[in-house]
């Protein structure tokens, strides 16, 4: 099966400018994504999807190939991820190219590991499900969440106010690292998040919201603190 990885890099951010080429520990972060393809093995192309010539550039230079560049549809702020892996998957097949198999990274996740893509590819191809997605648990239960209302706190759902936290199913939610996905019901569906959908549960340790300067700074510890108890294993 033709597998191909595709590495998300616009370069409009806002919230902090440059994101996906802003310096990580010593290199710029979207180099992570890239290295962690690469080290797979696994992936017939790695390809990065952006608007950006220096982006294009920084990309080339740690391995990835910028084959073309995205259009002005995907390159706005109203583009989703959707759109930019299905104008990709449209592109090569316009070139001649198709792949079974496709893999979005995005370019700020530094937790990501070659060993990580590996097993989710294995167990997305061993399944039936058409996507796989990465999921972290809630580090406290959404049942037992409050609101404010009339400027007064209040159980949003008073019926687990005596539940133990333990007592409670367990919630999780996206990492918004990476997805897996057969190219044809994606193609068909146009969603990654329709359809039969496998989860790769991971651990809070490895996830980490980059929004802020302040994520930055918060992901930057937790990566010096990861990356230095695997070398110490």
């Amino acid at each position: 099966m033709r597998k191909v990885a595709i590495i998300t890099a616009r370069g409009g951010s806002k919230r902090i400018p440059r994101k996906n080429i802003k310096e990580f520990c010593g290199k710029p972060i979207l180099a992570y994504s890239i290295e962690a393809a690469i080290e797979t093995g696994i992936f017939d192309t790695i390809m990065v999807s952006t608007d950006d010539e220096e982006i294009a550039r920084i990309a080339m230079e740690y391995g990835a190939q910028v084959p073309f560049y995205r259009s002005d549809k995907t390159a706005n702020d109203f583009a989703t991820t959707n759109d930019v892996l299905l104008e990709v998957l449209e592109e090569y097949e316009k070139r001649g190219e198709a792949f079974d198999i496709g893999c979005c990274i995005y370019p700020t996740a530094p937790f990501i590991t070659a060993e990580r893509l590996k097993e989710a590819v294995e167990q997305l191809e061993a399944s039936s499900a058409e996507t796989l997605i990465p999921v972290v648990g809630f580090s406290y239960p959404p049942q037992r969440a409050m609101v404010v209302e009339n400027d007064r706190l209040v159980f949003k759902y008073p019926q687990y106010i005596d539940s133990r936290s333990q007592d409670l199913e367990k919630h999780y939610h996206d990492v918004g690292q990476f997805y897996v996905f057969k190219t044809k019901p994606f193609q068909k569906n146009r969603k990654l998040m329709l359809g039969d959908i496998l989860p790769l549960v991971i651990s809070e340790m490895e996830v980490q919201d980059i929004d802020t300067l302040t994520d930055w700074e918060i992901a930057e510890m937790k990566y010096q603190i990861l990356r230095g108890k695997l070398n110490e294993s």
